[in-house]
């Protein structure tokens, strides 16, 4: 639905944004991270031809949106950080305004009422935007951006500013939305990606750093990744098997919690999950898996280390449990 290929933008001798190649699929919602001043909204701009590229080019549904701006950003829908709203009019005024600054031939009443049944801002539709909540007022910015159906929408920070229940109907909405648009969502609240995007895209000082499935982005930063398990079984057998298990670089035994159970701690290769292979070994040798924790960084650290890479051994510098520690920690988890 959006290629974005080789993408530069100059302000004299300031790079902005470096080399951004990037290609967003069809009903995919898309996180779009980074720091201030990392040249997100100068991306966003130039994707949606506020801005024009110094080098290389944005295509939506195949259209460049240089050489066809019109045609190309009638398939766009965009809510800026600061909504583009008139305090002094109603929300149906607004409304109205907007179906005719963008020329739209959708039924005008059928339109503008479905897009304020989904949206939700039925009972203000009569109301004056400046007496509006903040959350209201998003949602009046988000279905701007709805009028003529675009097939693309562009969320930059659409939850700022909003209180936490606000926030999680604006996450829903854009859930919702998610099932029948493409959206890019510019954020910097690490949860909200994580719970609303399905894949995430990093950038730092004007390149991309990560573009990865939400699920897959631990991949991005992380190498080896560590276990703490509990199994029942004989323990030099189920050492021997830990240790030719595919992908297990290292394999200790920590020491025995209950009975029948002793716990182990296992690093991994880079970047290889052993948890199917570990269960698949485990259960084919007839020794239980009673326990199983695993060490792994969340999505604030990833982005930390993203973003400022030396401090990434620093975060990973940790000591290895004692045996006392490791009783303790396996029986955690599956228990």
């Amino acid at each position: 639905m959006i290629q974005i290929i080789n993408l530069y933008k100059n302000y004299g001798d300031k790079k902005a944004v470096i080399d951004v190649s990037f290609n967003i699929e069809s009903g995919e919602i898309m996180g779009f991270l980074g720091p201030n001043g990392a040249g997100k909204s100068t991306t966003l701009n130039i994707i949606t031809g506020f801005l024009s590229a110094s080098n290389g080019s944005v295509t939506i549904d195949g259209i460049d949106i240089l050489e066809h701006p019109l045609e190309a950003k009638r398939k766009i829908g965009f809510l800026p950080e600061q909504p583009p709203l008139y305090p002094e009019m109603t929300v149906k005024e607004y409304l109205n305004f907007c179906y005719n600054l963008k020329n739209c031939t959708l039924p005008r009443k059928q339109h503008l009422r479905e897009i304020c049944e989904v949206v939700k801002i039925v009972d203000v539709y009569n109301r004056m935007i400046k007496n509006l909540s903040k959350g209201y007022r998003q949602r009046v910015g988000i279905a701007q951006a709805l009028i003529g159906n675009p097939e693309v929408l562009i969320f930059d920070e659409p939850t700022i500013g909003l209180d936490p229940r606000q926030i999680i109907e604006i996450r829903n909405l854009i859930r919702h939305l998610g099932k029948n648009h493409t959206i890019i969502l510019s954020t910097h609240i690490l949860p909200e990606v994580q719970s609303v995007c399905d894949r995430i895209v990093v950038i730092n000082k004007g390149r991309i750093v990560a573009n990865e499935r939400t699920e897959n982005l631990i991949n991005a930063v992380e190498g080896t990744r560590r276990l703490m398990v509990k199994i029942v079984g004989p323990e030099d057998s189920v050492l021997q098997l830990l240790r030719s298990t595919p992908g297990v670089k290292y394999a200790e035994k920590l020491g025995r919690r209950d009975t029948d159970s002793v716990s182990y701690l296992i690093e991994s290769e880079e970047r290889v999950d052993v948890r199917k292979p570990l269960f698949y070994a485990l259960s084919k040798a007839s020794y239980p898996l009673v326990g199983l924790e695993g060490d792994e960084i969340n999505l604030e650290d990833i982005f930390i280390r993203l973003v400022e890479p030396e401090k990434k051994e620093k975060g990973q510098k940790r000591r290895r449990p004692n045996p006392s520690q490791g009783q303790e920690s396996a029986g955690k988890g599956m228990e």
